[in-house]
């Protein structure tokens, strides 16, 4: 069974971030410069929420603001649900579904070390299946 330590082996432990202070634009701008879908917002080394397309559609668009003047703090979403590099890709996939998001934090201790997505997990439960439907057909016929 994988782990989150595993998918940040792969992938890597680089995290885009942003300030609360930064306009919702330059957050768009980030974004999509990366190709991302969110950015964690830092205070200093603190985790104080994320702001992802989701939230600018539905708070800055849908509301007919200006992301040119609006603050992330205004937009971002708080509640935050982060996971540690122990985490399984299954309890990762729990949580996603149960708290409706599509991008977990991974700290050690408060420090944000990782992040990984919906298409992160996704990928590692295919891995995982394509592996154990491997291990069966070498088991059932013997190859090695």
């Amino acid at each position: 069974m994988k782990s989150v330590g595993d998918i940040l082996r792969v992938k890597g432990r680089n995290v885009s971030t942003i300030s609360p202070g930064a306009t919702v634009f330059e957050a768009l701008t980030h974004m999509a410069g990366r190709n991302i879908g969110a950015l964690v917002v830092l205070e200093g080394d603190t985790i104080v929420g994320i702001i992802s397309e989701r939230d600018y559609a539905r708070k800055v668009i849908l509301q007919g603001k200006s992301s040119r003047e609006i603050p992330v703090r205004e937009i971002m979403t708080m509640v935050m649900h982060t996971v540690h590099t122990g985490s399984t890709i299954e309890q990762c996939m729990s949580l996603m579904t149960d708290k409706h998001v599509r991008h977990l934090p991974v700290v050690e201790g408060e420090r944000l070390i990782g992040i990984v997505s919906i298409g992160d997990v996704v990928k590692a439960l295919l891995d995982d299946k394509e592996t154990m439907i491997k291990d069966l057909r070498n088991y059932i016929t013997g190859a090695r």
